[in-house]
């Protein structure tokens, strides 16, 4: 059965590379065109690549911890989601608040349905697949929320809403919120088929979901509330705390079936470094400490953020998903290589690099996105290849039958 929505993946992949050789470029004054639009980057991949891979693998991930068949494509879900993201991706460059509007009401409806769908699967209290649906039914109510105050940024929706710092509730509900529990739930999901061995047992899977769940709803209200350390401080502990347990629990698994010896291991474990990083200085900026400049860390955080978490962490996934899902692999690899695992963390280590060297800045960001680049390769030539030889497969199906 075709998945369309990681065929859609590939293609955001490629337009996601374009755009990062393009902020490359244009960071080191080589080429003019296409500059400036750090946010659309960003959606490139996390409503572009992520949410597409989500909006595909979950019902089938969901469908194979209890022994279904994979359900159908919902062909409602899928052009509601590409309709809303060519209208959204259209609208931010030009800051048309019609076609923000649009795109953003679609993408929110898409995602209603999918979690509409997830909830119909839970089953009862015995389903394997019920704590990781948990995880991502939360963490879709996250995205929505994201979505509405995302929104709300371009059409001047914070102030009747009373968002005090509206730009870090919106990056809280998706980082922490919608992408850390999806996340998590993956991880739930594929690390003990992937090792074959059980990652934890469900009191701790149950304690993880509730400390991370409550740290990021306390990271949202911080901001909202003018940035109140009462919720951000116990949000932190709380979230940090359950990523680092369930880290703990992945890298244990993956050393004891073996497979540190992977590129695609390392890129999973890695990919949190960066997540971990805006954290770390978070205390020497409210702090004041001299050489900790809060507002450069605040413009620039986001994009190593996304590209060396986010990013790397879909490095690994997204190649399985695409062997499993669309050439029908039993048993396939994490993606990635070694190329791609060093080029992305050298990229990111660039990235916060030009926050502090200020007189460099420009010459850090075009060498730090020119490393993106090189790490997107070898990824994209694996995903290409699979999803070109599984389309030939079903042409050549298709032509047998005709004959």
């Amino acid at each position: 059965m075709l998945n369309p929505y990681l065929l859609m993946t590939v293609l955001y992949l490629l337009v996601a590379i374009l755009a990062a050789a393009d902020a490359s470029l244009t960071s080191l004054n080589l080429l003019g065109w296409f500059n400036g639009l750090r946010w659309l980057r960003v959606h490139f991949i996390t409503l572009g690549m992520a949410t597409q891979a989500f909006f595909g693998v979950l019902p089938w991930l969901a469908a194979a911890r209890q022994g279904l068949p994979r359900p159908k494509t919902r062909w409602d879900i899928w052009l509601t989601l590409n309709a809303g993201l060519l209208i959204l991706l259209a609208g931010i460059p030009i800051v048309n608040g019609a076609l923000i509007f649009t795109g953003g009401t679609l993408i929110f409806v898409a995602a209603t349905l999918l979690s509409g769908q997830l909830w119909q699967m839970r089953g009862g209290s015995s389903n394997p697949a019920r704590v990781s649906i948990r995880f991502y039914v939360t963490g879709l109510a996250y995205l929505l929320l994201g979505i509405t105050v995302g929104t709300g940024l371009w059409l001047g929706w914070s102030g009747p809403l009373r968002i005090q710092i509206p730009v870090e509730v919106h990056i809280h509900a998706n980082n922490w919120g919608f992408m850390s529990l999806v996340f998590a739930g993956l991880l739930v999901d594929i690390v003990p088929r992937w090792t074959r061995q059980a990652l934890a047992s469900s009191r701790a899977i149950n304690a993880i979901f509730w400390m991370m769940n409550l740290g990021a709803l306390a990271l949202v209200i911080g901001p909202w509330l003018g940035g109140s350390l009462w919720f951000v401080v116990p949000g932190l502990v709380l979230h940090l705390s359950a990523t680092g347990w369930l880290l703990g629990l992945t890298a244990s698994s993956v050393y004891r079936a073996g497979l540190l010896g992977t590129a695609g291991a390392w890129h999973l474990l890695l990919s949190y470094t960066w997540i971990l990083a805006p954290v770390l200085v978070a205390p020497l900026i409210i702090l004041g400490v001299p050489g900790f400049p809060g507002a450069g860390i605040e413009a620039t955080a986001p994009q190593a953020l996304i590209y060396g978490w986010v990013l790397q962490f879909a490095f690994a996934l997204l190649p399985y998903f695409v062997r499993r899902f669309l050439a029908g692999e039993e048993s396939p690899r994490l993606g990635g290589n070694w190329l791609s695992l060093l080029a992305v963390n050298v990229g990111s280590g660039l990235i916060w690099a030009s926050i502090f060297l200020t007189e460099q800045q420009a010459t850090l960001h075009g060498l730090g996105y020119a490393f993106f680049v090189l790490a997107f390769i070898p990824v994209a030539w694996e995903m290409l290849r699979t999803s070109r030889s599984v389309l030939q497969r079903m042409e050549a199906a298709a032509s047998t039958s005709a004959g």
